[in-house]
């Protein structure tokens, strides 16, 4: 439980969490004395309810002039929001954090976490609140947070405030994955504060409203396992099982069926990654979801060229989180979680390892699967057989040797099926590498005994023609936060949203940036 133990004059707070002290100066009277705002949330905020002492009660700063630059009307309609009501100065003044909804209890989450393989044991929401939880039209929970809404007792120095720059990318490219089909947190607003923010340069500063199917991570268990809270560790397994895997209550183990099903979803969501050549640059265990979401967009990316040893974070330095070390990473990521729910399996803590050891075991096994049944299909074919995997390798080998795009080379498999093979063979040095292959590709095609009419048509459906290309997103966003044109950022968003069709005049969006001698690089942007 967070209690409040000394006030001092310079507004400097002692802070109590689970035994950790923090002391912090902060606009936390905000939370107190921060005039509500009517709107339609109807908040039921379960984790403050049921999970006292895994956050602190808090409030956001005030900004000086909150404009609202996008909102995205159609999650609001998914969430059951009024658009009306909140694509107005009433919104800017909610998602700014200047004015807080009823019914919402702002607070900032507490977790830990293993970063670039290094444990953390006190991280938390340093530049985030969550204001509550709201059901939608379809009887799903989300969490409803502000990010970039200045300092808690998690900020460990920092300003706890956002860059637009960082505010819209998270923006665009959480709704590119969506559209993608990836689990994925999303963006429900991005307000420009009117104040600066202060890097190696002065920027101007955002707030973002993310939504989530929770934001509990990895890490959150962590950071009570690491303290001996196994109670805690127990109330935050039922508290994720009843929000995010209710069958396991079933299961004779529920919390080994619990990890189970987190492993499952874990495994489901790289795969996705995988397949779409999708770098997420900072898996540590904080940005590990218990749901299977993506979260956190900042040293992210995809690939141009096809090279298994891409990386694009400009603090990865070993290449730990390289795209070819994501599946692996998927593996080590869960067994710290497992690690904390030793306690929970069997009294007997030999038996508990073995159990969770066969478990995690399984989870290669799981990838393997679903990034196999996904690559079969953007390939063109829908009935397994055992060589799949070899022709599957065999054409992102061929892509390696040849300097391919990957998008490209996936989407324009299927002009080759209209009769078309020029498109293909000009992304590779060396067509022959992919002559080779496609020969071998034609004969298992063969076997599917579907038409090439409609396999090209069905692949056109799972290969996009548009992602978030590097270039073009630097681009858009020097345009928004050097000028102020937001105009460019919500042409490239209305076209990463709809990514499987292809439209006249848009190619500029489907072409790699040009090659450049200094590797393409991304930054956290906190």
């Amino acid at each position: 439980m967070v209690s409040e133990l000394q006030t001092r004059p310079a507004m400097d707070k002692i802070l109590l969490l689970n035994d950790v002290v923090f002391i912090v100066t902060s606009q936390a009277d905000n939370f107190e004395t921060g005039a509500s705002a009517p709107a339609n949330f109807e908040f039921d905020n379960s984790f403050a309810r049921e999970l006292e002492g895994c956050y602190v009660p808090w409030g956001a700063e005030k900004v000086s002039e909150p404009r609202l630059l996008i909102f995205n009307c159609e999650l609001a309609a998914e969430l059951g929001l009024d658009a009306c009501a909140l694509e107005t100065p009433l919104g800017a003044e909610i998602f700014s954090g200047n004015r807080i909804p009823n019914g919402a209890k702002p607070l900032a989450q507490a977790y830990a976490g293993h970063q670039f393989g290094s444990f953390s044991p006190k991280l938390g929401d340093g530049r985030a609140l969550l204001l509550g939880e709201i059901v939608d039209t379809c009887g799903k929970r989300h969490d409803i947070q502000l990010k970039g809404s200045g300092r808690t007792p998690f900020s460990r120095g920092g300003d706890g405030k956002a860059g637009l720059g960082p505010v819209l990318r998270e923006y665009l490219i959480g709704e590119a994955m969506h559209a993608l089909g990836v689990p994925t947190t999303r963006a429900l607003a991005a307000v420009t504060t009117g104040d600066q923010v202060f890097r190696e340069t002065a920027l101007p500063g955002a707030v973002l409203t993310r939504i989530a199917a929770s934001h509990l991570r990895v890490g959150t268990f962590q950071f009570f396992a690491a303290r001996g809270e196994t109670e805690i560790v127990r109330q935050l397994a039922d508290y994720a099982i009843a929000r995010h895997y209710p069958k396991a209550r079933d299961a004779d183990n529920p919390y080994l069926a619990f990890f189970v099903a987190v492993a499952r979803a874990q495994a489901l969501l790289v795969a996705e990654w995988m397949s779409i050549g999708f770098i997420h640059g900072v898996m540590n265990t904080d940005n590990t979801t218990i749901s299977g979401e993506t979260i956190d967009y900042g040293p992210c990316a995809f690939m141009d060229v096809y090279d298994p040893d891409t990386v694009f974070s400009s603090i990865d330095l070993q290449g730990r989180y390289a795209y070819a070390n994501q599946p692996s990473i998927l593996t080590w990521n869960l067994a710290r979680l497992a690690e904390t729910l030793i306690a929970l399996i069997d009294p007997n803590k030999d038996r508990a390892v073995e159990l969770l050891t066969d478990s995690a075991n399984e989870v290669s096994s799981l990838f393997v699967d679903a990034w196999l049944a996904r690559m079969r299909v953007k390939i063109g074919l829908n009935s397994p057989e055992d060589n799949d995997v070899k022709l599957i390798n065999r054409l992102l080998d061929a892509m390696h040797q040849g300097k391919a795009d990957f998008t490209l080379t996936f989407r324009r498999l299927s002009d080759v099926l209209r009769g078309n093979g020029k498109s293909v063979r000009a992304l590779f040095e060396d067509p022959a590498v992919f002559d080779a292959w496609e020969s071998d590709w034609r004969i298992r095609l063969g076997r599917e005994k579907v038409s090439a009419r409609d396999c090209a048509g069905s692949m056109d459906q799972v290969n996009p023609i548009y992602i978030p290309r590097n270039h073009k997103v630097e681009e858009v966003l020097a345009a928004a936060v050097d000028n102020g044109n937001i105009s460019e950022f919500q042409d490239m968003l209305s076209v990463v949203t709809r990514p499987f069709n292809e439209v006249s005049g848009r190619e500029g969006y489907a072409e790699p940036g040009d090659k450049t001698a200094v590797p393409y690089q991304t930054f956290c942007g906190t």
